[in-house]
């Protein structure tokens, strides 16, 4: 997988919510290659912090060569970034890691026998949400049906951005239903042939027993906090259920055979 480090033009960088920014990026390469799921890491202008901070990529348009990244301020690197001003520079490297899959053949043809379009369920939970935007638009070119499931703290993000029908939960119970995604899944009867979803451990570790429980296929992006961002330095590993070829124990590097995995390919513990 060919990866790019580009200086990147600021187009637009714009508070959504507290602490939360969408940061559009004019890149010559990186944007036509990155695919749904796939990060981006950015390098801050203080040498005082060499290594470069992970991005999920939430949008990219190619063809215009722009890159959307939207992120939440979590320490002094990303504070640099959400004082990016309009024209000024950036540098990035990406794609990187892999991305989510499109449905394989055998999924679709289980829909078609059905006689129903193929149902996919895009879950995403806090700063998981902003990933699952670009997925959810590249599922709906491919005529599937797609439902958003997010679950916030309580501000809402995003939500008027994604192209299909959603369903909401909120912590405090402010909007859509009170709870997290599985108590809006159930509340709104959503139903799916395959799973995608990213957000915190707990989430994830819930949505892989779900899927389980209801025979239905599921792929997860782990958040992990990364070093190198490229599977040198094996500070991302999560646990597998078989033995990985570089390390030679069960474990997977998040940056590298991730982030996106089978939830059958992981563990999470309790």
């Amino acid at each position: 997988m060919k990866k790019y480090r580009e200086t990147a033009r600021v187009l637009e960088n714009v508070r959504i919510g507290t602490d939360i920014f969408s940061l559009r990026l004019e890149t010559e390469k990186i944007a036509a290659a990155a695919k749904p799921g796939q990060f981006v890491t950015v390098y801050t202008k203080d040498n005082a912090r060499l290594l470069p901070r992970p991005i999920s990529v939430c949008e990219a348009d190619g063809e215009r060569g722009i890159l959307r990244l939207v992120f939440r301020i979590a320490g002094e690197g990303t504070r640099d970034f959400s004082r990016l001003e309009e024209g000024s520079s950036v540098e990035i490297v990406g794609p990187l890691g892999n991305g989510f899959p499109m449905p394989s053949e055998a999924l679709c043809t289980k829909a078609q026998a059905a006689n129903r379009p193929l149902r996919a369920a895009v879950i995403g939970g806090g700063i998981g949400i902003p990933p699952m935007l670009a997925l959810a638009q590249q599922l709906m070119r491919a005529e599937v049906d797609v439902t958003a499931v997010l679950g916030y703290r309580d501000e809402l993000f995003l939500l008027e951005d994604f192209p299909c029908g959603s369903a909401v939960a909120t912590e405090d119970g402010s909007f859509g239903t009170k709870g997290n995604v599985l108590d809006a899944i159930r509340a709104q009867s959503v139903a799916a042939d395959v799973i995608y979803a990213c957000g915190p451990a707990p989430m994830l570790r819930a949505l892989k027993q779900y899927a389980d429980g209801h025979d239905i296929e599921c792929w997860l992006s782990m958040e992990e906090k990364m070093a190198c961002g490229i599977g040198a330095c094996l500070s991302c590993v999560c646990r597998s259920t078989e033995v990985d070829a570089h390390s030679q124990v069960k474990n997977k590097r998040v940056c590298t055979e991730g982030p996106v995995f089978r939830s059958t390919e992981i563990e999470l513990g309790n």
